[in-house]
């Protein structure tokens, strides 16, 4: 876990906004449309120094692709009492037997909004299990989760075992307008509890920017 938090911590905002870092990224191995090996290639042809590959509830294309460039990443489905909320799992050993039951069983549970969300996902044993595994646990695109204290919500998850926050994301498509807190709000939060920040765009497309 160490060797990840480091990593992460070196990440500055210009590093995220000047896309040199972008730690939120899917492909076709779950709902993405985007090859996992092109967005690799395209990533060194534009000078980024990092970048995480985060497919839903599962770890296909990490198996079949190895490249200094990538952090190891996952994105999780998973509920918090009456909120649905991403996960992100950042430098998990994937093989680690404590992680098997956390991903999708078939490619439906990756990229069918409506299966997933039905996720039966413990958080508590989620992020315990991570943390088991080698890795860090991360709250995606906070602002869109359906919290009526924003702040009481992220400070409950850091008592359960969160690392960090996704700060540096800019809200693309429908969460543009399905926001229920600001990004300065989250990242006030985010520096009271010392919760690392991270970034990303959520990419679902073909291209990186």
């Amino acid at each position: 876990m160490n060797d990840i938090k480091k990593i992460i911590e070196s990440f500055t905002k210009n590093d995220y906004e000047a896309n040199k870092v972008n730690l939120h990224i899917h492909t076709n191995y779950s709902d993405g449309t985007a090859d996992f090996e092109n967005i690799i290639s395209q990533a060194k042809s534009k000078g980024y120094r990092y970048i995480s590959i985060t497919d839903h509830n599962t770890v296909k294309g990490h198996e079949n692709f190895k490249d200094p460039i990538l952090v190891f990443g996952v994105e999780f489905d998973v509920w918090y009492k009456y909120i649905f909320l991403h996960l992100l799992a950042y430098g998990i050993d994937p093989d680690s037997d404590c992680m098997q039951k956390f991903y999708a069983k078939n490619k439906s549970e990756t990229e069918k909004d409506i299966i997933r969300i039905f996720s039966r996902r413990n958080i508590k044993e989620l992020i315990s299990s991570i943390h088991l595994a080698g890795g860090i646990a991360v709250l995606a695109h906070p602002a869109c989760c359906w919290a009526l204290n924003m702040e009481k919500f992220i400070k409950d998850l850091k008592e359960i075992g969160l690392d960090g926050v996704e700060v540096y994301y800019p809200y693309p498509r429908w969460r543009k307008y399905l926001k229920f807190s600001s990004v300065e709000k989250i990242e006030q939060i985010a520096d009271k509890y010392n919760l690392l920040k991270t970034g990303g765009t959520d990419l679902h497309g073909l291209y990186l920017d």
